[in-house]
């Protein structure tokens, strides 16, 4: 067990947290959620002892070992993928390092004979025969293959540098285990394989994560950061937002009754105060006026954007024919032969591992690169909005919001491109920031603004959740069911897919093409062991239409 008793935590004279009381028990996996800039990661650097509280302390059973998910990319650079994911229980590391170092020596003594022979017992306890074997499994189950467990650390491309630290995390069984956002930057067959791993897993979870999804899949309680209290709720996140709803509906039906009732008796009072039969009664009701309190509903600190993308035009039967296009990089095919034609009611989801053949297959269509072999054409009805998976070009620059987005706009008004950047929680002055200092998830945002002030009729988005908070990832799901126009796009957040896509589109490594005309979750259920296997021939390409 892990707890915060009266727990205070000050930036300056701000408290981000104060006088929070929460325990975390066995068995149960709680995620932490919170408008962006409530602190859930700051909560769990708290819990992990990473940052030292203002007031209060954080209470871990004693004997109990607590496991970290590590942010820094660079801090094993040095270490094999292996030895990285072993080192997430360090006893267990220290031991097999100095045993090595006790049987490499040539004047081995009797002192070393008895310390081996300590270690060799406590090695034993710790099932360290099978850590090799573990370390691997968990490896593999996140799609790091064995050719790369001996690899060096700084080795491995960023992506999978995450799945090496995330595995470290989960070895060695911990009995508390503290994760910031563990499904950033997995592909969702990794993704799918954590959600498995976290509901067999009977220690304690700490969760922090954007994804609805996974945290309905995994959590089996929910805490809430808002206005520096944290309140803890039963169920996952579907049942939190249920209940956090009723508790305010039920709140201000409670407060109406109690107005009601304040009227009855201020009238009460106001005809008969003066009434010298009546002066007894209206005393006494002045008593029980004094006795009534409204609850205190204070509103919640998120904010959620309005996003809404109508086209400007209607869209025709013509959309999309792409033919026998290839393209190889660095010597490696990742697109071979890909041939498929749109409808205009298609709603087109990416998915699968191979993230570089999805980027180039979208800047291809966007123009930005050439395909090798083959051809595309755009119907002449189409107009096409595009979302970059990497948009650090766009925002090199000193312009400020609302004159980068005006360029974007046929009508070239303030009021009407502010309206857009309203929308998306740009208020007052942030207009006149630069895009050169925005935020990740402030770039994220100017570029859905431009999307939807663009009114075109087919969308494009690679990774369009990337920095973005829940709230404003609820609002792009809304804005993409609703969307009436075409959609292709690649996103890591299942509730995303499978909401709105009804085509499924999976670029396997070999660069073939599966397409199926399905929901998400029926395409993994049809296709799991296929999918799982990944075996297709050179020149094999499944198509379901």
């Amino acid at each position: 067990m892990i707890s915060a008793n009266n727990v205070t935590y000050r930036v300056g004279k701000k408290a981000l947290f104060e006088d929070v009381n929460i325990k975390f028990t066995e068995g149960n996996c709680y995620g932490v959620i919170g408008a962006n800039g409530a602190g859930k990661s700051t909560f769990l650097k708290i819990l992990s002892g990473q940052l030292e509280t203002t007031n209060g302390d954080i209470v871990i059973t004693p004997g109990q070992r607590l496991s970290v998910l590590e942010q820094d990319h660079f801090k094993y650079d040095e270490f094999p993928v292996l030895d990285t994911v072993i080192m997430g229980n360090q006893r267990l590391y220290d031991i097999m390092k100095e045993k090595e170092a006790i049987y490499s020596k040539e004047d081995f003594t009797d002192e070393d004979g008895i310390r081996a022979s300590e270690l060799e017992g406590e090695f034993a306890e710790m099932n360290g025969w099978e850590a090799e074997s573990d370390a691997a499994t968990l490896l593999n189950g996140l799609g790091i293959g064995p050719e790369l467990h001996y690899s060096l650390m700084k080795d491995m491309n960023g992506n999978d540098k995450v799945k090496v630290l995330l595995a470290r995390a989960l070895f060695g069984n911990p009995d508390i285990l503290l994760l910031d956002e563990p499904t950033n930057h997995l592909d969702l067959d990794a993704i799918n394989w954590l959600e498995e791993f976290l509901i067999n897993f009977e220690n304690t979870v700490i969760v922090v994560s954007h994804d609805r999804y996974f945290l309905n899949k995994v959590c089996t309680q929910i805490a809430d950061i808002d206005y520096g209290k944290i309140q803890l709720y039963a169920g996952n996140y579907d049942f939190w937002y249920e209940s956090s709803q009723l508790l305010i509906r039920q709140m201000k039906e409670a407060n109406k009754k109690k107005e009601e009732k304040i009227k009855e008796l201020q009238d009460f009072i106001s005809r008969f105060s003066a009434n010298a039969s009546k002066s007894k009664q209206a005393t006494s009701r002045k008593r029980a006026l004094e006795k009534i309190q409204l609850d205190d509903i204070r509103p919640s600190s998120r904010k959620y954007p309005y996003i809404d993308f109508r086209p400007n035009r209607e869209i025709g039967n013509e959309v999309l024919q792409v033919e026998n296009l290839s393209k190889t990089i660095d010597g490696v095919k990742i697109l071979d032969n890909i041939t498929f034609t749109l409808g205009h009611n298609d709603k087109v989801a990416f998915v699968g591992g191979n993230e570089l053949a999805k980027t180039t297959f979208f800047r291809i269509l966007m123009g930005e690169i050439e395909p090798d072999e083959g051809s595309y054409k755009w119907g002449v009805t189409t107009s096409q909005a595009y979302f970059p998976k990497d948009s650090t070009k766009e925002f090199d620059s000193d312009l400020t919001i609302v004159d980068w987005l005006t360029q974007f706009s046929e009508i070239k008004d303030a009021t009407y491109v502010r309206g857009f950047l309203g929308r998306m929680l740009f208020a007052g002055d942030d207009g006149v920031k630069h895009l050169n200092v925005l935020s990740g998830g402030e770039r994220v945002r100017c570029l859905l603004s431009k999307m939807m002030i663009s009114g075109a009729n087919i969308l494009l988005l690679d990774e369009p959740t990337n920095h973005l908070d829940m709230e404003s990832i609820t609002a792009l799901n809304n804005g993409l069911i609703k969307f009436p126009g075409v959609l292709l796009f690649s996103s890591r957040d299942h509730q995303i897919v499978e909401t709105t896509a009804n085509r499924i589109m999976e670029i396997l490594p070999n660069g073939k093409l599966i397409d199926k005309i399905t929901t998400y979750d029926e395409y993994l259920e049809s296709d799991e062991m296929a999918r799982k296997r990944q075996v297709y021939s050179a020149d094999e390409t499944e198509v379901d239409n």
